[in-house]
């Protein structure tokens, strides 16, 4: 997936999807340690893919983080 992808899916399709691709990393691993992949490069591609998904949701979270520490100072003032 590409970021621009991974940027327009809403939160909880974003978290199905993340957890959707750990567990498809973990069956691929397992699959390679006993026998080869026919495509061996599709675990790291997987691999980024994850990453990017933890970066866009980490993203959302501290922005949510933000919002809601300017809302309560602007609720003390």
């Amino acid at each position: 997936m590409k970021m621009s992808e991974i940027k327009a899916l809403p939160n909880k399709e974003l978290v199905e999807r993340y957890k959707a691709e750990r567990v498809r990393l973990q069956k691929m691993k397992f699959q390679h340690a006993v026998t080869q992949l026919d495509q061996p490069h599709t675990l790291g591609e997987t691999r980024k893919t994850i990453a990017r998904m933890l970066t866009e949701l980490n993203a959302r979270r501290a922005e949510a983080e933000a919002q809601a520490y300017l809302k309560q100072m602007s609720e003390e003032n």
